[in-house]
């Protein structure tokens, strides 16, 4: 299923012009920076990260004035993109430690595995009534337990004398590196970049598939599938899980092109047909992509991203509808524009213990 759904999407890709192939590549790629960061609960300028992944994947010569946070990750899956298909190693995972962790940790912990004896736990809940969800392995035993997990990985990937499937591999990947946690911050966002790069090695190039934006929908049945799967050795419903995660961000990732697709044809039929408010305003909403904009467009949206009057916007959005570029629900104050555009819903998948795939 993951290996059919990666051919349609390379598929739809090739409609794509050559400067719409490389917006997509960073829209997708940024958006899992924003969204891996946002799992563990760091909002990042959005801007910021675009512009450094521009710099990062030589599209860009310079970049916003980013903070630390938003440079590391554009760092860390800018390197990702870039050597999906090199071994890993405890170097790269030490680089990704030092971008993401840059003016945030103290110099001796940045790029290095957890020396401290102190027991490694992640907890929740008030001082008087904690509760433990996971203890990691003790530093003394980090050195042995990273030698063998790069091993492991190294050893399935399609070449590698013990090779696994894409999802597989990528499901147990990550579960395997969280459970060792070697890192004192960190370990969820270059788990998923494992995740990623395992994927990425099976298919022969980068995924592209939306995993860390498809995990946020469901950060609390991603924890809870994390929980479970740590507190033993059987891992199958944390694979389940996962393998949903997997198909359904594949979909959402094919979902994206097929709407630049559509987005490329409306605009070309509208050319030269729109005034430049009308331009500016529709091309924000389309910025947002096959969810759409949150609420859909008022005449008071119109108005704030065009500095249009109330009777020119009203002028403008009722041309936009003529014009096939919009359609209009509701009425009076309620009266709100979409675009044309439907690729469908995402819906979520999940797999049974039977192997069975069902959505919604």
């Amino acid at each position: 299923m993951f290996l059919l759904g990666s051919g349609v999407s390379d598929g739809a890709m090739k409609h794509l012009a050559a400067r719409a192939r490389k917006q997509f590549v960073v829209d997708v790629v940024s958006s899992e920076a924003l969204t891996t960061s946002e799992i563990e609960g760091e909002i990042l300028d959005r801007a910021s990260v675009r512009s450094s992944l521009s710099v990062e994947l030589g599209l860009a010569v310079s970049q916003n004035r980013a903070g630390p946070s938003e440079r590391g990750v554009a760092a860390m899956m800018g390197d990702l993109l870039r050597s999906f298909a090199s071994p890993l190693s405890h170097n790269t995972l030490q680089q990704w430690h030092r971008e993401l962790l840059a003016g945030r940790l103290a110099g001796s912990e940045l790029g290095c595995y957890r020396s401290d004896e102190a027991a490694m736990q992640v907890v929740s809940g008030p001082v008087n009534r904690r509760r433990v969800h996971f203890e990691a392995p003790p530093a003394s035993r980090l050195e042995r337990e990273m030698e063998q997990f790069v091993r492991w990985f190294n050893r399935t990937a399609p070449d590698g004398v013990s090779a696994l499937p894409a999802i597989t591999r990528a499901g147990v990947s990550h579960i395997y590196f969280e459970s060792i946690h070697p890192f004192t911050d960190g370990n969820g966002r270059i788990g998923r970049a494992i995740a990623e790069k395992a994927m990425a090695q099976c298919l022969g190039r980068p995924t592209l598939v939306a995993l860390a934006e498809t995990i946020l929908r469901r950060r609390k049945a991603y924890y809870g599938a994390l929980e479970n799967a740590n507190k033993g050795n059987e891992i199958t419903a944390w694979l389940r899980w996962f393998a949903g995660i997997a198909i359904e961000a594949q979909q959402r990732t094919t979902a994206h092109v097929e709407f630049l697709i559509e987005k490329t044809k409306l605009l070309d039929t509208l050319n030269g047909q729109l005034n430049t408010r009308q331009e500016k305003a529709l091309l924000r909403v389309l910025r947002e992509g096959p969810d759409g904009f949150r609420g859909g467009l008022s005449a008071g949206n119109y108005m704030t991203i065009t500095d249009a009057t109330p009777s020119t916007a009203r002028r403008d959005l009722a041309g936009l509808v003529s014009k096939g570029a919009l359609t209009r629900t509701g009425l009076r104050r309620y009266t709100r524009y979409h675009p044309t555009i439907s690729t469908g819903p995402v819906l979520p998948v999940t797999v049974d213990p039977e192997g069975n795939i069902s959505r919604g």
